[in-house]
Formats: structure tokens, sequence, C-alpha cells
């Protein structure tokens, strides 16, 4: 079924229900009519476009076809509709998003089950690390997983490729703010994957504590919480700390000591010190993905659980929990809605107008490094590289024996 220009028509699949919205579009599960195929959907705004097709739409086109790893999500065509008035980016369908799971009434994720994802988020950040590709919105809503137990890194929509660490273009407007480091906070345009590892971190101490740690209202706040559980920073500690854009927004705070082994003191030692390392405030002394895939916390007792031994749920997406609790009135008829969720329409907006890096997306895109690097094919992680690697596409779980 394909229109006057050669792409598929969106008329292929039948729209079956709304499962998400993403930094640049809605997320929609449907059928394929040709073979019944269940995959997802995702509508590209193209609301203020006077130019065509939107730059930071074809970035991530690029970026998702020069990736091809197991826990990324897998771009498998565009289609149109008929009069080409709107585009869509077909998907392999997932089950579940990690927030729409946490979500769940009663839902507590045991230590394997903890270990399992946070192990398949290191290893899709790993890759993309070593193929200089930032994913910059790192948040349980982006983390898709699927009845097989298998986590992809999705919605590239902030993502960019990122050969020169130190550019001083990048946008600082960027990650969502639970999840935003306190290098971007504080007005630094130069970073690298550092800023994806907060993000992680983030989200390893929310499955632990079963919350955000950071549910911050604004910039001013989310620091504040920073300062409180990591520490005011320094520059002892961080010593390009007091060259950033904003650092003197600091300068009066309360010095607040670190407290990461004291707050996260239930659990163990090498789980404690993982979150140190995710949640360190100076970006260069921050743990990288493959660090932490190395950390004792993954080799230790109770081992992460195999992908296929996660238990099994019903589809669980976060967009209709905040659906949810969107159209829940109370008596006097007044919507309720969470900080972060009018956080995100706001960080949307901001960063399809902001100045810096989103001005240059075309001549952004991903060089040949991708297709011809060595890291091309990393699937997986092997404590100590004893071991052959995994089959390309295949994500390894192969631990050593005690």
């Amino acid at each position: 079924m394909l229109d006057k220009h050669g792409a598929r028509s969106v008329d292929a699949f039948e729209k079956l229900e709304q499962v998400g919205e993403g930094t640049y579009g809605q997320v929609y599960m449907a059928r394929s009519r040709d073979n019944g195929e269940i995959v997802a959907l995702k509508k590209v705004r193209m609301d203020n476009e006077k130019e065509g097709f939107p730059i930071t739409a074809i970035r991530e086109i690029k970026i998702l076809n020069s990736l091809n790893h197991t826990n990324v999500i897998q771009l498998k065509e565009i289609v149109t509709s008929r009069n080409m008035g709107s585009i869509y980016m077909v998907f392999e369908y997932m089950d579940h998003d990690l927030t729409g799971l946490a979500d769940r009434p009663g839902m507590k994720f045991s230590v394997p089950q903890i270990k399992c994802y946070m192990k398949q988020l290191l290893t899709g950040l790993t890759y993309c690390h070593l193929n200089n590709i930032l994913h910059r919105d790192i948040k349980g809503s982006n983390l898709l997983i699927d009845n097989q137990g298998v986590l992809k890194l999705a919605d590239f929509g902030l993502a960019r490729p990122c050969a020169v660490e130190n550019s001083k273009t990048l946008t600082n407007r960027v990650i969502t703010l639970w999840y935003r480091p306190p290098e971007l906070l504080l007005g630094t345009r130069a970073y690298g994957p550092a800023v994806d590892m907060w993000s992680a971190g983030c989200i390893f101490a929310e499955l632990l504590q079963g919350r955000p740690i950071f549910p911050g209202k604004d910039e001013v706040e989310q620091l504040d919480l920073i300062c409180k559980l990591c520490g005011t920073p320094t520059a002892k500690d961080w010593p390009e700390f007091e060259a950033l854009p904003w650092a003197k927004s600091l300068s009066s705070k309360k010095m607040f000591p670190r407290r990461i082994k004291e707050e996260f003191r239930r659990f163990s030692s090498s789980a404690r010190g993982l979150i140190d390392g995710f949640l360190t405030l100076d970006p260069k002394k921050r743990i990288s993905a493959k660090d932490a895939l190395d950390s004792d916390y993954f080799w230790e007792e109770p081992m992460p659980c195999l992908p296929c031994e996660l238990p099994k749920y019903e589809p669980s997406h976060e967009f209709q929990t905040r659906k949810r609790r969107k159209d829940f009135t109370n008596n006097d008829g007044v919507k309720h809605s969470t900080d972060q969720n009018e956080h995100d329409e706001f960080l949307t907006g901001v960063v399809r107008n902001s100045v810096g890096d989103d001005n240059l997306l075309v001549a952004g895109e991903p060089s040949s490094h991708h297709l011809s690097s060595k890291y091309s094919s990393y699937q997986g992680h092997f404590r100590r590289s004893n071991f052959p690697q995994p089959s390309s596409g295949q994500a390894n779980w192969t631990q050593t024996t005690r």
C-alpha cells in the first residue's frame, strides 16, 4: 500500500489505542493489515513546522538507523498519510514501559529483577556511548520492556551524536527535570555521556526506593534536593564547578554534607557504592556505563535473573496511568496532574525552540563511524572479558560461576 511518493501509507495499519507520547509525537499501538503484526506508530508532530519535515525527527531517524542493538528500540519503517500531512515512524511494539510497570498497584521489584533491568539499561547505554550517541532523556517511560523481559532504550527525540565531547554548542535544556544532572542545571553547554549516567543513577535509586529521589517542581528546587542528598558542590570535590554559568546561584546556599550512604543504608554495600558512582557531582568522576556493568553489584548473590525469567504482566504504559490521573476530577471539577507531567510539556516546547545544538541538527548527523566502528557489534558485557563475543543482535547474559 504505497502512496505516490513511494512510501507505504499509514492505512496499512489499524490504530488500536494511544499508548504513549514521546518528545515529538504521539505513540499508538497498531496492527498490520497485511500480516496482523502488532507495531507501535509514532506520529511526528508537524505543528509550527513551516519548512517541511521537522529536523528533530530527521535526526532521530538517522540516529536510530545507525544503531542496531538488542537493548535499543528498532525503527522498522516510515509511513505517511494519504496527503503526506502526517508522518509516522513504525517501531517494534513493546508491552510495557518501566514507569508503567512500577505504577502497577502493589508492584515491588525483586533484587534479581532490578539487576536484570539495570544491566540491560547499562548495556544499551554502553553501546550508544561507545558509538558517540547521547540519549539525553533517560527516564522510566522511555525504557520499554516486552513480555520476554527485554528492555530497550526508546524515544531518541532528544538524542544527538557527540563525537567531540567538549563541544560548547550543546543545549542544557534537555533531560526531564527529575533526572537532569547538576551540570545542566548549572548551565553548562559542554558535556558528554556522564549526563545519561546521572539519569541512570536516578532510575536505579528509584527502583530500590520505590519512588523518585529528586521530585523537584522547578530547577531551583531540583538543585536543592540534589544538594541535600549529594552534598553542596565545592571546588575541592568538583574543580570546574565555580566556572559554570549559574554556579553563583548556589553561593548563598547552606553547605549540605553528602548523605548517599545514610539514605541507602538498608541496601547492600555494593548497591550503595554503585549509586554513589552514578550520583557523583563532578561529571568527570561519574561512573561510566561500561564500568558500572563491572560493579560488584551485578556479580554477587542474588545474581541478575535472565530476561526470560522475569514475571509476565498485562500491558503497562505510563501514558495510560497519567491519563487516568489527569482525567480524575475532585468535587470542584478541577483536573489533577503531576508537576513532572507539566514539566515534560514545558521541556518539549523549550527544546523545540531553544538555541544551541538544536539549531545544528542536520549538520549533526551520525558520521560513518557508526557503521564502521569496532563497537557497532557491541551487544553485552563480560566481566574480565575471558569469553567470546556474543553473536550480533543478541544480548549476552552469561555470568561467572561462583
